[in-house]
């Protein structure tokens, strides 16, 4: 595990961003695992940068999506899908047929799980797994509970979680109340695992899921055991870690 302490969300983006950008320099035919919501945006936009500047290459990059709500279409301006293509792949030179998320629009739980589960197989694994950490501890979708959902599955989301993602919905619109997410075998079996965590309000949930037991009830504790964890956080999320686990802290 190696925690780099950022001064703000912009320096965190930015670090993080250095680290992606590594992996698809040292591979360019990387599987990039993906992460939506407010922390990777910064990170996008950094890429979105270098790539403009010449400095990166998305042509043989792959991509998997963590989640997406069920129940949305891709051209929903609520779906991850969208989400994806506004913030990421519609500015740089990604090929569309190279990006996977699951189909939100697909009502039987137990094809698109398989489905899924099996392009990640097929697509060899991910190199670089990119995760945000929800203030309940959740990764991706991996709700709070009482054992590890291991490969995709559908999962109701908890309040938290809902109360969390409305400010993103406008008047009138209806907030998911289940999503496809993948599960935490696939997460773990990526090669590396990039956490980036920003804000006051995650301090608490951070220190528990690095320095507390490993539970199901605090899902991103698991990445502990991961033997090639990096953390970038900025100054109020890491507060109540000791400045010994930081690298640079």
């Amino acid at each position: 595990m190696r925690i780099y302490k950022a001064t703000d969300y912009h320096d965190m983006s930015r670090k993080a961003a250095n680290i992606i950008s590594a992996q698809i320099i040292m591979k360019s035919n990387c599987v990039l695992g993906l992460a939506t919501g407010s922390t990777p945006i910064g990170i996008y936009q950094q890429l979105i940068d270098w790539y403009k500047k010449g400095d990166l290459n998305f042509d043989k990059v792959k991509t998997v999506n963590l989640d997406e709500y069920k129940g949305l279409s891709a051209d929903n301006k609520q779906s991850y899908h969208y989400f994806m293509k506004q913030n990421l792949f519609e500015h740089i030179n990604i090929k569309m047929d190279n990006t996977y998320l699951p189909n939100g629009m697909e009502e039987d739980s137990e094809v698109e799980c398989t489905r899924f589960n099996n392009i990640i197989d097929l697509l060899g694994g991910i190199d670089l797994q990119l995760l945000g950490l929800g203030l309940n501890g959740h990764i991706g979708f991996n709700e709070p509970s009482e054992f590890y959902e291991k490969g995709t599955h559908c999962v109701a989301l908890t309040q938290s979680t809902i109360d969390a993602n409305s400010p993103l919905f406008g008047d009138g619109e209806v907030i998911p109340k289940s999503a496809y997410t993948m599960g935490i075998k696939s997460i773990m079996l990526a090669k590396k695992i990039l956490l980036v965590v920003n804000g006051k309000n995650k301090a608490d949930i951070l220190k528990e899921a690095l320095t507390g037991p490993i539970t199901p009830m605090v899902p991103a504790s698991i990445l502990q055991i991961h033997n090639d964890l990096t953390i970038v956080a900025d100054e109020e999320a890491l507060s109540k870690i000791d400045d010994s686990l930081i690298v640079n802290g």
